[in-house]
């Protein structure tokens, strides 16, 4: 099954699309997208926004999570940490790749690379995901 095909398809017409997030591969073990990086997504130094950062990364934790779930179930975010350690600059690209620290019944946890055209790390992302129940 081609996890980032279907992923992306389901993206359309929220959020990650808005963002430009494009899924180059998504297995059970590592997820990794690229996006350009927009001035609407810039601070007034034409530099990537912190959120922006958050976001996309936040997503590829997500996604790591949904590949990984039992059937029926479903995730949200309740932690996240970020180290901003570089500025990624206005029309460039990052890239960003989402690997598992826990897989657990209950929680799971990603961390998250994102690093620039140069390859310098912008930042560092930790987050936990809850894995909840099917919907009733």
């Amino acid at each position: 099954m081609n996890f980032a095909a279907s992923i992306q398809e389901r993206f359309r017409g929220m959020f990650p699309e808005l963002l430009g997030i494009e899924l180059s591969e998504v297995t059970k073990e590592k997820v990794v997208a690229s996006l350009t990086v927009r001035p609407d997504m810039c601070t007034v130094a034409g530099v990537m926004h912190g959120g922006a950062i958050m976001a996309f990364a936040d997503t590829l934790g997500a996604v790591g999570t949904i590949v990984n779930l039992p059937q029926g179930a479903r995730t949200t975010t309740i932690e996240s940490k970020t180290n901003f350690l570089a500025a990624a600059a206005v029309n460039t690209r990052v890239t960003g790749e989402s690997t598992p620290v826990h897989r657990g019944k209950t929680t799971m946890v990603w961390q998250t690379r994102i690093v620039s055209e140069s390859g310098k790390l912008v930042a560092l992302v930790t987050q936990t995901q809850m894995v909840l129940p099917a919907a009733v």
